[in-house]
């Protein structure tokens, strides 16, 4: 036996004392549990009918397609049994979260023990006929998915995409003094970026007001077709790579060369009853001694063999312990009389005449061993937040309302004034509102939090350090993983919060994004999943004003993934000003089960409306601004524009460009004599849409009345120009829509350069509507286009030669239609 397999605990021990070994009553009650959840595993990966083996088994009650994975899941219900003799003699909560979301059949096996699935879902009750069903509906067409997925009880962590347990696990446990987290990890997890980075976020909860998390590396070799690192390395340097991490390891070692299992049961109830007691003594320092210093968290790694007491060997391989147990260990069972012999023996070797009476219902002690009610780990509220969730208090958006003047010359940060607001909703909320952010709440302008609250740290904390302390509701560590996942765990345990970062990084969560989305949409199909609060990000230092940082930085694709995702998921707000976003930045904290991306720039920017046309425009979500065009209003905020059709568009999205799109509109009314320039501008983009694909789009006979056939418009875009093409192309003005944006031209340049190089530019839009309105047959004036070809050449000189923009860029002034 090598030193990566030992049979026996590590001899690393936990500080505080373990309670004493468990009975070997209990552990016998442990152990059958264990043995029923292994059998209705194997059931629910091969089975059609036949579910107690009542008769020989036949190839016509294995299912045609076996799909499933069997290597993770003994290990899953192993630790789940044990955890349930725990919870029965604690007062914790306790939450399950499943790394390996591989081992779905494990966690709707335990479940269905639990009694929560069946209630759930009545028609999969416990009996013969619920049976059946159980084992039919696992991976199968009109079934449950393979995962720990949104259908199953107790889970906020499907693990189709690993990663991410962790992270969840650690957002679930803040505010959540009483909760532990018993968080199992894969070891081809433990290999994934964001998991590695997760280890680390013992170091961002306080002891005294969050709860605790468990981690449990299960140490199981292999992979779906290779060894996993961490099991290939010797004892010594894993406990050192822990520990080095801050936690205090303990391996639990056992069930390898047929090894008795209640010997492994022993092991793992000592080194579990020792980490809980631990957990509670970190608590008790923290909460009643006032221990201030960062303690070393328990954590248990379980080695146990890949496919634990599955089949040993299959047509002459070895098959348990190998990664020939990953997925369908015995395949070929319907075509093959020894496979299905294979199979049989080994459903047979659980016993299952013991665990469940002749009706399939699970024998008196085994049932025994669910804690009641809430207490079961399926059934905590915490894993259906909704249940827990309560609406924020919002605080009034007026006092933070910043002026509007006619010259549109007051000079704000729009996030600058939206972190004020949110100081407010951190003061309003302190146990329930959180804000996470890379490094980067500060640079973004959101630093008025720091008035109410600090920066949570649990490691070294330095006299030159700002704003750092042990408790505090800003999160920041720089992995947008981490971050991304914890307030992930946040929300779907009922709270609330948002993420702030560049705008350029936030594609390294892309993929988090997806498949949060995905859970939602899947969610939302599951009757008893109550909604959670939105997940909001806030994406600032954007694309136009990272002329400091480079082309590196400069990347605004984010929005094209948002809005491929379901219309009902998704909302997209790029307010203008300051008072915009004070009205979107209230306004999404007030829904459910949306994924929300607002993008707002943090530098000084104009003013453009007022706090009451701010919130008529964001309850619209696009509208025609009259007074940066030259058509009469027929009210302030008015929609739809004047009756007469313009002459030419000029349409916005996003702070930057509606700054130069003003300005391109003011060069044509002031040199295009008896031209109708109609201005709209677009806070929410999913309006661009019809209604028929968004709940947001705007229905065909009011686009049609702000954007009328046969008139150009030109558009200046935050993002790609394809992005506005994808959303309007069913609009009948279409053709006639040219989009300027982001056409990946960036550097280290000025902020005018830089709209420059993309064409957004004043002139560029403007020279553009000159064209378009030649094209239409209109009359402009000779040598306009030259003139202002002309002076983008001598604002790029300037810039070159003087290092900044030129005053007629960064002192312009609107000036209304006289």
């Amino acid at each position: 036996m090598t030193d990566s397999q030992s049979s026996s605990a590590s001899t690393s021990a936990f500080a505080s004392p373990a309670p004493s070994t468990p009975s070997s009553d209990e552990l016998e009650i442990v152990d059958r549990w264990w043995r029923a959840a292994n059998y209705l595993t194997v059931g629910q990966i091969y089975l059609l009918g036949n579910p107690l083996l009542t008769q020989p088994l036949s190839p016509d009650q294995i299912k045609p397609r076996l799909l499933g994975h069997w290597g993770t899941s003994p290990a899953l219900s192993f630790i789940y049994a044990h955890l349930n003799r725990v919870i029965q003699h604690t007062d914790n909560e306790y939450l399950y979260v499943c790394g390996p979301g591989h081992g779905g059949p494990a966690m709707v096996a335990n479940t269905w023990l639990e009694g929560t699935y069946s209630e759930r879902f009545p028609h999969l009750g416990q009996g013969v006929e619920g049976l059946a069903a159980l084992f039919h509906q696992f991976s199968f067409p009109g079934g449950i998915p393979s995962h720990a997925a949104p259908e199953t009880p107790g889970s906020i962590n499907e693990g189709g995409e690993l990663g991410y347990s962790l992270s969840h696990a650690y957002g679930a446990v803040l505010d959540n003094p009483r909760l532990i987290a018993a968080c199992v990890v894969g070891d081809g997890e433990a290999e994934t970026g964001p998991l590695a980075t997760s280890w680390h976020a013992n170091k961002l909860i306080d002891a005294k007001n969050d709860g605790a998390v468990l981690p449990i590396l299960n140490l199981n070799g292999y992979k779906i077709a290779n060894p996993t690192l961490l099991a290939r390395i010797g004892e010594s340097e894993l406990l050192s790579l822990f520990r080095g991490y801050g936690y205090e390891p303990v391996i639990v070692s056992g069930g390898f060369d047929g090894e008795d299992p209640m010997l492994v049961h022993a092991r793992m109830a000592r080194a579990l009853d020792a980490a809980v007691a631990r957990i509670e003594q970190i608590w008790s320092d923290a909460r009643d001694a006032g221990h201030t210093d960062r303690p070393a968290w328990p954590m248990i790694i379980l080695r146990t063999p890949k496919g634990w007491t599955g089949p040993k060997e299959v047509d002459g391989e070895p098959v348990e312990n190998t990664w020939r147990a990953h997925q369908i260990p015995v395949d070929d069972v319907r075509e093959n009389p020894e496979h299905l012999r294979i199979l049989e023996d080994w459903m047979r070797s659980y016993r299952a005449d013991e665990l469940f009476d002749e009706n399939a219902v699970p024998a008196a002690d085994i049932r025994s061993l669910a804690p009641g009610g809430e207490r079961r780990m399926s059934a905590t509220p915490h894993a259906n937040g909704g249940e827990l969730r309560h609406p924020l208090v919002l605080p009034a958006v007026e006092p933070h309302a910043v002026p509007a003047p006619p010259n549109k010359g007051e000079l704000v940060s729009a996030t600058g004034t939206w972190g004020k607001w949110l100081a407010e909703v951190v003061r309003e909320n302190p146990h329930t509102f959180r804000i996470f952010g890379p490094d980067e709440t500060a640079s973004n302008r959101l630093q008025a939090v720091y008035e109410v609250t600090d920066k949570v740290w649990a490691a070294d904390i330095k006299s030159t350090d700002q704003h750092l302390a042990h408790t505090g509701r800003v999160t920041e560590v720089l992995s947008e993983h981490l971050l991304h996942g914890m307030l992930e765990g946040y929300i779907l345990t009922g709270r609330h919060g948002l993420i702030n970062t560049y705008e350029a990084f936030v594609h390294i969560v892309d993929s988090m994004f997806n498949q949060h989305a995905k859970w939602l949409e899947s969610a939302a199909e599951v009757e008893w999943r109550e909604p959670v609060s939105p997940f909001v990000y806030l994406l600032s230092s954007h694309v136009w004003r990272q002329d400091h940082n480079g082309f590196s930085h400069q990347d605004p694709g984010f929005l094209n993934l948002v809005v491929n995702k379901q219309a009902h998921l998704v909302r997209v707000y790029l307010p203008p000003d300051a008072n915009t976003l004070l009205h979107v930045g209230a306004g999404v904290f007030d829904t459910t089960d949306r994924i929300t991306v607002i993008v707002a720039g943090k530098q000084q920017q104009q003013s453009w409306l007022d706090i009451d046309d701010a919130r008529a425009h964001v309850e619209h979500g696009m509208g025609v601004w009259p007074w940066a065009g030259n058509e009469a209003a027929s009210s302030p905020g008015d929609h739809t524009g004047a009756d007469a059709a313009p002459d030419v568009i000029f349409a916005s999205a996003g702070d930057v460009p509606t700054l130069e799109a003003i300005a391109a509109a003011q060069l044509i009314r002031e040199n295009v004599e008896g031209m109708r320039v109609r201005f709209i501008n677009v806070v929410d983009l999913m309006r661009l849409q019809d209604e028929k694909a968004h709940p947001h789009g705007m229905p065909d006979a009011e686009y049609d009345a702000m954007f009328p056939e046969n008139v150009p418009v030109v558009f200046a875009f935050h993002g790609y120009p394809s992005l506005v093409h994808q959303l309007a192309y069913r609009r009948h003005n279409h053709d006639d829509m040219h989009v300027h944006g982001f056409a990946e031209k960036g550097t280290t340049t000025t902020p005018f350069d830089m709209v420059m190089l993309n064409e957004i530019d004043r002139y560029s839009l403007a020279m553009d509507a000159v064209k378009r309105l030649a094209e239409k047959g209109r009359d402009v004036p000779a040598g306009l286009s030259d003139t202002w070809e002309a002076a983008r050449v001598e604002a790029r000189r300037y810039a070159y030669d003087k290092g900044e923009d030129h005053p007629d860029f960064t002192e312009w002034e609107f000036r209304p239609e006289r």
